[in-house]
């Protein structure tokens, strides 16, 4: 069984706070976690996004030069 409770920001942090030290912690190192994992995806797309791409030229160039390795392979 699954229960869904709509609660707003404010309420939210007024929770928190009232939790005991050692849940409060715990809290805290969970939220920590997830912020972790969830920017290493954001520098990850950065590093994808940055990357050097080919040109229309060098991709003209690499397909010429794999029809005449194809072509000599076969020959």
């Amino acid at each position: 069984m699954q229960l869904q409770v709509e609660i707003g920001f404010d309420q939210l942090v007024q929770l928190a706070k009232r939790l005991p030290k050692t849940q409060w912690k715990k809290l805290k190192e969970e939220v920590e976690k997830e912020n972790v994992a969830t920017s290493g995806v954001s520098e990850l797309e950065e590093l994808l996004l940055s990357a050097p791409t080919f040109t229309k030229k060098q991709l003209e160039d690499i397909e010429k030069n794999r029809k005449a390795i194809n072509q000599w392979r076969t020959r």
